[in-house]
């Protein structure tokens, strides 16, 4: 009988690949099947570990078969590498267990032809996992073009990507930045001010046995450390948020009584955050597109336990709805969400050069409606989860050329928390470098309405 979690394994990436599915989507749907917490875990690890490690696993496949990748069917390919993944990376599966499912699946999909095959390809890689192959580490006068595909194969990543990061950064940043990708994040809470403080929920998740300790940057943030925090969510303690996306809501500088809007708010982590400071006399207008993504709004706003949010359906295009302006305004922009790619590691390889340009196109858009509600001398504040200059430094730089009536503040000359100092460039805008700063990349600007 082949491990019920291995089988939805297959399944999920076999959506993946076939369909187009995102990951959590493959994994949400394949989850749902699964009654043992231990299953769901290791599907979990297999289907994240095995998309993480997608091209280096892809190289020992054609090193040990012998065949080019693209002659192998999906199906085929999909076995061996969620088997590779297990034997290189899971050491408490049986070596024996993984290869003897690997067979069954092969033939439980009616490929029995192909068992010999499977079978052949992880043995010979089990015989050799101590001396497994590897391409030449570059040189100095090595081409980019040469050492990104070093660093592409070695670090699964793709060559379009990483050859952009050389050229920017250099060879070694980007060794450390595709190495920070492939590390297994860290849960990291952002606690709900309006419920306690870090100390005080700190100490009632130790209680429970969910050890934390402060974040480094962000002065609401808890690592976890131990224990398993997601039974407390419905408390509305605390939120599930990345720590460098808890850093954009200090940049909008929100004194007490504003009056804020939260653009494209789904699912909610930084509306909450930016309610908890608003006080008593402020509001919070949190708006977004699709039903989809406002009832993610509505559930995260329903935990907060605050009454200063109010939610407000817009559509993607013309003007927008509001009879007032506001004091502070975030525009969060979808994006291509290159900077998440150690939490979401399917983003490297569903993302292509050429939608840079276009999301960008995007992004200036929705940055000129999110100008045209903001008060003489407020504050509007551009943000996203990528790392690359179309949709950052460009569309700021764009927007300025289209918009006179507003200037780039100097985040440096502002009150920010003291910890993002390092994070603020010599242009005055946030980023975080996820090779030096050890954080997801984010970037944001501050702009005023002159």
């Amino acid at each position: 009988m082949i491990a019920k979690a291995r089988k939805c394994a297959y399944l999920a990436l076999l959506r993946i690949e076939s369909e187009d599915t995102n990951l959590p989507t493959a994994l949400e749907t394949e989850r749902h099947t699964l009654n043992d917490e231990r299953d769901q875990k290791l599907l979990l690890d297999i289907v994240t570990g095995t998309v993480r490690w997608e091209r280096l696993i892809d190289y020992f496949v054609e090193c040990f078969s012998q065949r080019e990748l693209s002659k192998i069917d999906i199906e085929i390919k999909i076995i061996l590498r969620l088997s590779i993944y297990q034997l290189l990376y899971l050491d408490r599966v049986p070596a024996s267990a993984v290869v003897n499912d690997a067979v069954k699946l092969t033939r439980t999909i009616r490929k029995k032809s192909a068992d010999a095959f499977v079978n052949g390809v992880l043995r010979t890689l089990i015989r050799q996992r101590h001396d497994l192959p590897k391409p030449s580490r570059p040189t100095e006068k090595t081409p980019h073009a040469d050492a990104a595909n070093y660093l592409g194969i070695t670090y699964s990543h793709p060559d379009w990507l990483v050859k952009r990061w050389i050229e920017r950064f250099g060879f070694k940043s980007t060794e450390e930045w595709v190495k920070f990708n492939n590390e297994i994040p860290s849960v990291m809470l952002r606690v709900n001010r309006l419920k306690g403080t870090p100390l005080t929920i700190a100490r009632k998740l130790s209680a429970e046995g969910i050890e934390t300790k402060p974040s480094h940057y962000s002065p609401d943030g808890l690592k976890v450390i131990a224990g398993n925090p997601v039974k407390r969510i419905s408390d509305g303690l605390f939120f599930i948020q990345d720590e460098a996306s808890q850093l954009i809501a200090p940049l909008l500088g929100i004194k007490n009584g504003d009056i804020v809007l939260d653009l494209c708010a789904a699912p909610g982590g930084k509306t909450t955050q930016l309610a908890s400071v608003v006080g008593s006399k402020g509001l919070v207008v949190a708006s977004d597109v699709r039903q989809n993504r406002l009832r993610l709004l509505k559930k995260t706003v329903s935990l907060s336990g605050s009454d200063r949010i109010r939610i407000v359906e817009i559509s993607s295009s013309g003007s927008l709805p509001y009879r007032i302006t506001f004091d502070r305004v975030l525009v969060d922009v979808p994006c291509s969400g290159l900077g998440t790619i150690r939490r979401d590691p399917d983003i490297r390889w569903k993302r292509q050069p050429e939608e840079l340009t276009l999301l960008g196109k995007k992004q200036g858009i929705l940055l000129d409606r999110a100008a045209t509600v903001v008060k003489s001398k407020g504050r509007l504040v551009y943000a996203t989860c990528s790392t690359e200059p179309e949709e950052n430094e460009d569309v700021i730089d764009s927007f300025l050329d289209r918009q006179p009536d507003f200037q780039l503040l100097d985040l440096r000359t502002l009150p920010v928390p003291k910890t993002l100092n390092s994070l603020i460039d010599d242009r005055g805008m946030f980023r975080t470098r996820p090779f030096l700063d050890h954080l997801d990349g984010f970037f944001a600007a501050a702009l005023s309405r002159v």
